[in-house]
Order: structure tokens, then C-alpha cells, then sequence
């Protein structure tokens, strides 16, 4: 979480703390009725925070599925192009085993 948002939700929190204390000072209702609303609305708050939470799961699950596949494209690629160059290194090799043996006959005769 970045400073900036970790410093926002400390201060909606605050709020919340903050605006339910005066709510009860202040309530014009019973007891009762005001100890119901306040259980509600951190019922609410605490909802939504999982919510919130849940979302950002799911968000780094899916960034995690996409970076699995974006490696797993990736070490495919990369072997591939090892197996192209192991190719080209063993067609080279045996270019220069030929032309060993052609120089080789050569000196013998």
C-alpha cells in the first residue's frame, strides 16, 4: 500500500471514530437506537473493507497469473532460440570437421 493511501485510510478512519463519537454526544434518539446504528455503520465500514480487500486479492492473484504466463512464454522462447543456436554452432562444427578432414587427405597424399 503507498503512503499516500495507507495516510487517506488513517484519515477516513479518524473521521469515522471521530463522527461516530459526536453522533453518540449528540444523538437526538434513544440509547438503544443510536448503539444500533453506530454496530450498523462499523457493520458497514467493516464490509466494505472487505470488499476492498477482497478486490485487491483478486487483482494480485490475476497479476500473478500474467506474470506466470509472461515467464512461462518467456523460458519457451528462450529454449527455443538455444535449441536454434545449438543448431547453428553443431552445422558449423561440422563444417569445420569436413574441411579438417579435407585438408588432412590433403597432407597424406
Amino acid at each position: 500500500m503507498s503512503n499516500n493511501t495507507g495516510n487517506t485510510l488513517l484519515a477516513v478512519l479518524a473521521g469515522i471514530a471521530i463522527g461516530a463519537g459526536l453522533g453518540i454526544l449528540y444523538a437526538p434518539d434513544k440509547g438503544s437506537k443510536t448503539r444500533k446504528d453506530v454496530k450498523d455503520g462499523f457493520a458497514d465500514g467493516k464490509n466494505d473493507l472487505n470488499h476492498k480487500f477482497d478486490s485487491i486479492l483478486s487483482q494480485l492473484g490475476d497479476k500473478l497469473i500474467t506474470t506466470a504466463v509472461d515467464l512461462e512464454e518467456s523460458y519457451k522462447d528462450m529454449v527455443s532460440n538455444a535449441s536454434y543456436k545449438t543448431e547453428d554452432v553443431i552445422s558449423f562444427l561440422e563444417e569445420k570437421l569436413a574441411n579438417l578432414k579435407k585438408q588432412n587427405a590433403q597432407h597424406q597424399k
